[in-house]
């Protein structure tokens, strides 16, 4: 994970007591290192530090059908912003210009390793490890626009978090989000339409890949609205929980 400390980003691994750091440098340079931060001299922040967020739309068929849409024949691909990006535990603000805000939770995709046109079979050499992340999106915006970049633009419309884990096998992992403590979506990667491999060498057939980069890889059914003062929770056995309050502009 990554955290903040003394205004410094850190590098580092949750224990029962504290923060272990893993080192000063980039995500893929990261050295074991002896110095223990405790939790309430550090805030959690985005666990990457990326240079571009990609993500796919409509990897479930439900979530198809839920919107109305034909299941796609490829990967829908579209950009979030940096300036998208919130860590877990910061709050969302509710854009003036919109009257309908969707939740989205997702399982993320975290990039090791450089490539380009990579094969399938090699696709998972890519990979460092696996997140949650929240798609936010204006969904009244996405519909009047025709295009997503402002619907899923605005600022803090993209949570990350808590942690990046690594050695696992992504074919059993599965997510779960609630909003307001009731549950409302369950994600499982067995369901989707486009395996993680079919993903990563479709996007890099676009687009170099760099490590740090992060890779949404759809919602399931059962995205629904949020008020101001909604809590979303998205939570992985594996992986930990991002939890993100929505407050007024």
């Amino acid at each position: 994970m990554r955290i903040l400390h003394k205004n410094e980003y850190l590098y580092a691994v949750e224990e029962e007591t504290g923060y272990s750091l893993l080192g000063r440098g980039e995500a893929g340079k990261l050295r074991p290192h002896d110095t223990l931060i405790p939790k309430n001299e550090a805030k959690l922040m985005v666990p990457v530090n990326p240079s571009k967020i990609i993500a796919v739309g409509l990897n479930y068929r439900n979530h198809a059908q839920e919107l109305n849409l034909p299941v796609p024949e490829n990967p829908i691909l579209f950009l979030k912003p940096l300036t998208a990006l919130a860590g877990p535990g910061d709050k969302i603000q509710y854009p003036v210009s919109s009257q309908q805000v969707d939740y989205e939770g997702e399982l993320a995709i975290v990039i090791g390793t450089k490539g380009r046109c990579i094969p399938e079979d090699q696709a998972l050499e890519h990979i460092m490890g696996y997140t949650l992340a929240n798609d936010i999106t204006a969904r009244d915006l996405q519909k009047k626009d025709g295009q997503w970049t402002r619907a899923k633009g605005f600022d803090g419309f993209c949570p990350v978090g808590p942690c990046v884990r690594t050695g696992i096998e992504p074919e059993e992992l599965e997510f779960k989000t609630y909003l307001n403590a009731e549950l409302c979506q369950h994600g499982k990667v067995s369901d989707f339409i486009f395996t993680i491999p079919r993903i990563i060498a479709f996007v890099s057939e676009v687009m170099t890949i760099l490590p740090g980069d992060i890779i949404l890889t759809g919602t399931p059914p059962g995205i629904g609205p949020v008020q101001p003062g909604d809590t979303v929770r998205i939570e992985c056995e594996a992986i930990g929980v991002l939890e993100n309050e929505i407050v007024k502009y």
